[in-house]
């Protein structure tokens, strides 16, 4: 069972409540997304950190409910 968009974008919002995120199911499944997060949070922070600050927000849900997430993120 994967994970709604919706839960997804709660989820980043939760941890990064200013964040614009544009999020893409890849393939129709609630299994496979594309997720572009833009925040002021990610300021001077390398773009692993950044990665790691979307990641974290989806807590244990990666490789369980969520198998793939092609992440991007800018700062805004």
């Amino acid at each position: 069972m994967g994970m709604t968009a919706q839960e997804i974008e709660k989820m980043v919002l939760a941890a990064l409540p200013d964040a614009v995120i544009e999020l893409t199911d890849l393939a129709g499944d609630n299994d496979h997304y594309s997720i572009v997060v833009t925040s002021a949070e990610f300021a001077g922070k390398t773009r692993v950190a950044q990665h790691r600050m979307v990641m974290d927000a989806l807590g244990g849900g990666m490789g369980t409910t969520l198998h793939a997430l092609s992440v991007t993120t800018k700062v805004s």
